[in-house]
C-alpha cells in the first residue's frame, strides 16, 4: 500500500511539474511524445501543455523510447507501475531505475 502511495504521487509529480523549454522569443517549445501525450490525457489541473512538454523533454534525454512507452502506460495504469516495480525481473529491475533517476531529474528540471 505504501509502494503505490509512493508511486501515486510520483505520477503525480511528473504530470504537474512546472516549467516549460523556452525556444527563441521566450516562446514555449513544445516536445511531443508518448510521456508528453499520457500527462495530458490525463487531464490533471496541474498537466499543462509547457510542464508536460518539459517532462517529455526530461524524457527524450534519459529514456528510451521502450522505455517512454512503458512509463506513459503507467499514466493511465498505476497498478501496472506497481507491478513492475515490485517484479523479481533484472529487466524491469534496470527499468525501474531508469524511471525512477528520469523522474527525479524531470523534477529537478521542470520545477
Amino acid at each position: 500500500m505504501k509502494g503505490m502511495l509512493v508511486l501515486a504521487l510520483a505520477v503525480t509529480a511528473l504530470a504537474a511539474c512546472g516549467g516549460g523549454q523556452r525556444g527563441h522569443g521566450g516562446l514555449t517549445r513544445v516536445v511531443g511524445g508518448p510521456i508528453n501525450s499520457a500527462c495530458l490525457e490525463q487531464g490533471r489541473k496541474g498537466a499543462t501543455i509547457q510542464r508536460c512538454s518539459c517532462v517529455q523533454s526530461v524524457a527524450n534525454q534519459t529514456l528510451s523510447g521502450s522505455d517512454q512507452r512503458l512509463g506513459a502506460s503507467f499514466f493511465g495504469d498505476p497498478h501496472a507501475a506497481q507491478e513492475i516495480r515490485q517484479s523479481d525481473s533484472s529487466s524491469h529491475s534496470e527499468f525501474w531505475k531508469r524511471w525512477r533517476d528520469f523522474g527525479d531529474q524531470a523534477a529537478k528540471i521542470c520545477t
